[in-house]
């Protein structure tokens, strides 16, 4: 029962995950859409505002902006937060849900580091604290008067902090961390910076004060960097789908690098596209496609079966003999060394894809990254094959290797062992 209440827990955090990022994501680029498209209208005196007028759903709308307090304030506002809020909160818990509570099954790798859970859990959540402290910090700095500088010095961050998590967690875990780095400094420019900002700006407007307008400035910079930043977090959130990205530790802070990179650029494009299509940055393509197609070879030279389709030589075997962390020394030993006959049957039946060179046609890189090619491989996955063979029968896929109800019941007694 334990590991269903898991898996229904997990469905129904990422569904309220990915339809709270939408609405985010959504806001996020109708906004900066909307800004882009603001022209100036005769009842407008000049530097005051501007506005926009939209077709939707048979209605039209006309839409303004002042850059300046306006005359009246409408008590009826609009906050725009809590897409963001829920976005993130579910997120993290999700974090927590299925890398921090299951972290022998998708977030610690001892072939990396072996680190305890609790130890697991802290790494990542000092380092997504301390990442916003850095990021804030670089913001306010000199270096954030400068777009560019910023932009430039944020990408060495987030490929810093690639690197670190490389070096202590697994690879789909190193790659969701710094997801969840970028996606928290986007929460945090939400409730730190752009939501007090203009509840100073509403404060001001209703004591019939002049606002700040550094203010607004501030404001419109976070909304801007959290516009593209949208991309790379997405895809580094649905990383954990394609082994391919991880399949190497070594090679996930170029990926990242050029990931991140390259959905700015595109971001770039729309957002100077919709101001003036006249101007279209049509380069900005090119460098995507390049910066894109230049991280799938570094990913096809990460894994086993790509650097033999490059003709590279192999990797360094990385070595059986690690030490799986347990308070049950008799269950370590146990899931370190399965019986021979559970070795084979796994072997037989799936290591033809969950292989570092997978054997199957048609599957470059063990699926999930799960490698069960030898005793100790299996044994580190006990828990995944608890899961996938024994309660749910989803591994194989459509039972395609043909695995019989006698060689699931002979996975379930060596498990069953395991937990004695």
């Amino acid at each position: 029962m334990e590991s269903f209440v898991w898996e229904w827990g997990s469905l129904l955090l990422r569904w309220l995950h990915i339809v709270a990022a939408m609405a985010w994501i959504g806001s996020s680029f109708f906004f900066m859409h909307l800004d882009a498209s603001l022209k100036r209208t005769p009842d407008i005196p000049a530097g005051e505002g501007a506005a926009a007028w939209q077709v939707h759903g048979g209605g039209f709308y006309e839409m303004r902006k002042y850059f300046v307090a306006p005359e009246h304030l409408s008590p009826d506002l609009t906050w725009h937060k809590w897409q963001a809020y829920t976005t993130w909160l579910s997120g993290f818990v999700l974090l927590a849900w299925i890398y921090y509570a299951q972290s022998k099954l998708y977030l610690v790798d001892p072939a990396v580091m072996d680190l305890s859970a609790p130890a697991a859990s802290a790494v990542g959540i000092g380092a997504l604290a301390l990442g916003w402290l850095i990021y804030d910090r670089i913001c306010r700095s000199p270096i954030g008067k400068s777009e560019s500088g910023l932009a430039a010095i944020g990408l060495l961050v987030i490929t810093a902090a690639a690197f670190g998590f490389a070096q202590v967690f697994s690879g789909r875990g190193a790659l969701i961390h710094t997801g969840a780095l970028m996606a928290t400094w986007m929460a945090g420019n939400v409730f730190l910076v752009i939501i007090p900002n203009q509840r100073k700006v509403v404060a001001a407007l209703m004591k019939g004060e002049r606002p700040d307008p550094n203010l607004g400035k501030q404001a419109k910079q976070r909304s801007a960097q959290n516009n593209y930043l949208t991309l790379p977090v997405v895809l580094l959130m649905i990383s954990n789908h394609y082994p391919m990205l991880f399949s190497s530790n070594a090679t996930i802070p170029l990926i990242v690098a050029l990931i991140t990179a390259s959905g700015a650029v595109i971001r770039f494009f729309y957002n100077v596209r919709h101001a003036d299509h006249a101007r279209s940055p049509w380069w900005a393509w090119a460098a995507a496609t390049a910066g894109l197609g230049a991280a799938f070879a570094v990913a096809l030279a990460g894994s086993a079966g790509g650097r033999s389709i490059l003709g590279l030589p192999p990797q360094a075997a990385v070595s059986e003999t690690v030490k799986l962390a347990s308070a049950d020394p008799a269950l370590a030993l146990a899931k370190a060394s399965p019986p021979d006959h559970v070795v084979e049957l796994v072997a037989g039946r799936c290591a033809m894809c969950h292989a570092a060179e997978p054997a199957w046609e048609g599957i470059g890189v063990a699926p999930k990254g799960v490698l069960l090619d030898s005793g100790p491989a299996i044994g580190r996955q006990a828990e995944a094959i608890r899961r996938q063979a024994v309660l749910t029968h989803n591994m194989p896929p459509n039972n395609i290797t043909e695995m019989t109800s006698e060689e699931r019941q002979v996975l379930a007694d060596w498990l069953k062992d395991t937990t004695r």
